[in-house]
Protein backbone atom coordinates (compact mmCIF):
# COMPACT_ATOMS: atom_id res chain seq x y z
CA UNK A 1 0.00 0.00 0.00
CA UNK A 2 1.14 3.55 -0.95
CA UNK A 3 2.19 5.92 2.27
CA UNK A 4 0.75 9.40 1.33
CA UNK A 5 2.62 10.22 4.73
CA UNK A 6 3.88 13.63 4.15
CA UNK A 7 7.99 12.78 2.74
CA UNK A 8 7.33 9.26 1.98
CA UNK A 9 6.94 10.06 -1.53
CA UNK A 10 3.68 8.15 -2.02
CA UNK A 11 1.56 11.56 -2.50
CA UNK A 12 3.74 12.38 -5.17
CA UNK A 13 2.72 9.40 -7.09
CA UNK A 14 -0.38 9.97 -6.17
CA UNK A 15 -0.61 13.51 -7.55
CA UNK A 16 0.78 12.41 -10.54
CA UNK A 17 -1.83 9.21 -11.37
CA UNK A 18 -4.50 11.45 -10.72
CA UNK A 19 -3.49 14.48 -13.08
CA UNK A 20 -2.38 12.03 -15.68
CA UNK A 21 -5.67 10.29 -14.82
CA UNK A 22 -7.75 13.11 -15.44
CA UNK A 23 -5.92 14.93 -17.86
CA UNK A 24 -4.28 12.04 -20.82
CA UNK A 25 -7.21 9.30 -19.94
CA UNK A 26 -9.98 11.31 -19.19
CA UNK A 27 -13.82 9.97 -20.69
CA UNK A 28 -14.16 11.50 -23.49
CA UNK A 29 -17.82 11.24 -23.57
CA UNK A 30 -17.85 14.00 -20.38
CA UNK A 31 -16.99 17.21 -22.10
CA UNK A 32 -17.13 18.79 -18.57
CA UNK A 33 -13.99 16.21 -17.13
CA UNK A 34 -11.00 19.30 -17.79
CA UNK A 35 -13.22 22.23 -16.45
CA UNK A 36 -14.36 19.75 -13.08
CA UNK A 37 -10.51 19.15 -12.75
CA UNK A 38 -9.57 23.04 -13.70
CA UNK A 39 -11.78 24.40 -10.67
CA UNK A 40 -10.12 21.51 -8.05
CA UNK A 41 -6.96 23.24 -9.06
CA UNK A 42 -7.66 27.10 -9.67
CA UNK A 43 -5.22 29.12 -8.76
CA UNK A 44 -6.34 30.20 -5.80
CA UNK A 45 -6.87 26.57 -4.30
CA UNK A 46 -2.56 26.99 -4.93
CA UNK A 47 -2.92 30.07 -2.92
CA UNK A 48 -4.55 28.77 -0.19
CA UNK A 49 -2.54 25.40 0.00
CA UNK A 50 0.88 27.30 -0.05
CA UNK A 51 -0.06 29.61 2.79
CA UNK A 52 -1.18 26.92 4.87
CA UNK A 53 1.79 25.13 4.47
CA UNK A 54 3.81 28.38 5.21
CA UNK A 55 1.66 28.17 8.61
CA UNK A 56 2.35 24.48 9.31
CA UNK A 57 6.09 25.32 8.58
CA UNK A 58 6.29 28.04 11.25
CA UNK A 59 3.98 25.88 13.91
CA UNK A 60 7.22 22.89 13.17
CA UNK A 61 9.71 25.06 13.55
CA UNK A 62 11.41 25.47 17.32
CA UNK A 63 10.42 29.18 18.96
CA UNK A 64 13.53 29.96 18.67
CA UNK A 65 13.48 29.53 14.63
CA UNK A 66 10.45 31.29 14.10
CA UNK A 67 11.12 33.50 11.95
CA UNK A 68 10.25 34.66 8.73
CA UNK A 69 13.94 34.40 7.10
CA UNK A 70 14.29 30.99 8.58
CA UNK A 71 10.29 29.70 7.27
CA UNK A 72 11.70 30.85 3.84
CA UNK A 73 14.47 29.21 4.08
CA UNK A 74 12.18 26.11 4.90
CA UNK A 75 9.44 26.85 2.48
CA UNK A 76 11.93 27.14 -0.58
CA UNK A 77 14.00 23.76 0.81
CA UNK A 78 11.24 21.62 0.73
CA UNK A 79 9.77 23.45 -2.59
CA UNK A 80 12.90 22.71 -4.62
CA UNK A 81 12.99 19.25 -3.38
CA UNK A 82 9.28 18.77 -4.74
CA UNK A 83 9.91 19.99 -8.27
CA UNK A 84 13.13 18.22 -8.22
CA UNK A 85 11.51 15.16 -7.38
CA UNK A 86 8.33 15.71 -9.49
CA UNK A 87 10.62 15.99 -12.40
CA UNK A 88 12.56 12.86 -11.38
CA UNK A 89 8.67 11.18 -11.22
CA UNK A 90 7.37 12.27 -14.26
CA UNK A 91 10.55 10.80 -15.85
CA UNK A 92 10.09 7.41 -14.09
CA UNK A 93 6.43 7.38 -15.02
CA UNK A 94 6.34 8.75 -18.28
CA UNK A 95 4.38 11.61 -18.16
CA UNK A 96 4.77 13.24 -21.35
CA UNK A 97 7.04 17.04 -21.39
CA UNK A 98 4.96 19.90 -22.79
CA UNK A 99 4.78 19.75 -26.17
CA UNK A 100 4.94 16.01 -26.61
Amino acid sequence: MTSLRPGSGGGRVAAISFLREHTMHSDSNDPDARKRLSSLMSPQHVDSQIRQAIQFCWMALPPEQQTVDEVENQMRRIFDRAIRDLREDAQVFGVPKSGE
